[in-house]
This record gives C-alpha cells, sequence and structure tokens, in this order.
C-alpha cells in the first residue's frame, strides 16, 4: 500500500483519539512505518490538520500534512500536501525552535465549494495549516483565538479556517510563557517572529 493510501486510512482513527483527548499515534500502526508527530481539530472552524511522516527512520523519509473538514456530518479529507526524500532520518522527538519557529504546511479549499459551482470556488473559504517549532520555555501559543497546549516534543500542527477574501493568509500566532506573558509573536506576512527581530536589532546596535 503507498504512503498516500495510509495516510487516507489513518485519519479517521487519529481525529477520533485527538477528539477523545487521546495522543494521536494510533496504537495498532508502528511508528516506525508511520508516525503522527501532531494533530490539531478545530471543532468550532469544523476543521483539522495532521502532521505525519512516513518511514521516518528511514533516509527517505516523507512527510504528509492532510487537511480535514467536517462537512455534512462526517469529517473528511480535503486534501493536503507532502514533502519529497529528506536527506537523512527524520527526528520524530527532535528540539523546537527557539522561540517562535514557523513553516507552511499547506492549504486547500473548502467542500463548501461544492455547494453551487463554478461560483461557489470563488467564495469558499479556504483551510490553511502551520508548522510551528517552539522554545523550552513556551508554554501555550495563540493562533487567532485559539489557544493550543505546547506538547513535550516541542512541535505542533495548528489548522484554521480562512474566508474567501483571506485564503492563503495566515492568523497571527502568539507564542506565550509558562506564566501567560507574551514572548513573541509573528504576523501574517512576516518571515520571523519579534523575538528574533529584537536579537536582530540588538546585535545591528551592537556591531
Amino acid at each position: 500500500m503507498s504512503a498516500e493510501r495510509w495516510v487516507e486510512v489513518v485519519l479517521p482513527g487519529v481525529v477520533r483519539r485527538v477528539l477523545a483527548g487521546g495522543e494521536p499515534q494510533p496504537r495498532w500502526m508502528p511508528g516506525r512505518v508511520l508516525t503522527v508527530v501532531s494533530a490539531d481539530v478545530d471543532t468550532g472552524a469544523g476543521v483539522g490538520a495532521v502532521w505525519m511522516v512516513w518511514r521516518p527512520r528511514s533516509a527517505r523519509a516523507r512527510e504528509h500534512f492532510p487537511l480535514l473538514e467536517r462537512y455534512e456530518g462526517q469529517w473528511r479529507y480535503v486534501g493536503g500536501a507532502s514533502s519529497g526524500p529528506v536527506d537523512e532520518p527524520f527526528e520524530v522527538n527532535g528540539i523546537g525552535g527557539e522561540v517562535l519557529e514557523i513553516r507552511s504546511a499547506g492549504g486547500a479549499l473548502s467542500l463548501l465549494r461544492r455547494v453551487d459551482p463554478p461560483r461557489s470556488i470563488e467564495t469558499a473559504p479556504a483551510i490553511g495549516c502551520v508548522v510551528v517549532q517552539l522554545g523550552p520555555d513556551v508554554g501555550h501559543i495563540l493562533v487567532g483565538d485559539r489557544r493550543i497546549r505546547v506538547p513535550e516534543r516541542r512541535r505542533l500542527i495548528a489548522a484554521w479556517m480562512a474566508p474567501a477574501v483571506r485564503r492563503g493568509v495566515r492568523p497571527v500566532i502568539v507564542a506565550l510563557g509558562r506564566d501567560g506573558a507574551e514572548v513573541s509573536r509573528i504576523g501574517p506576512y512576516d518571515s520571523l517572529d519579534s523575538h528574533t527581530w529584537g536579537r536582530v536589532g540588538e546585535e545591528l546596535d551592537g556591531a
């Protein structure tokens, strides 16, 4: 069975486990075959995203970022993105970032595009997701208005729904310390977070 087919087979169980408050990795799936690094389900928006790695210990490991939407009463696979083979085995338990680092993990149109095509293709909202790596002093992050606890791995995936006029626009992401205070943030169009920009400024002033 292909990696893409395995991803689709595993998804329903991952969603059930996350909604029940459990770990996303299916017990019956060996981690050496397919590891679920992180999963996020926003029941309010009816969207979710999963970060999976196929054959993580292999030099040809592949990352997969499937997106889901609750449509007509069921969680359905919408699409997503995949990476090509990496140059070395994927470190599932690797360290996070210094404070707040992100990378895009893809997006897809909502299944509402099916309601009244072709007009609905232009007006349908979009589902987006991002991979976030966090430093040891970060306890939670805010993705828009949502508060997400940082796991021990210090890495997670987060999903959101955006209206048609904001397709491809990432929400503001804020890193909160263990005391709840803001330690850094990154805006929709920023490539670096505020903590990193502050350090850059300090180095330039001291040059």
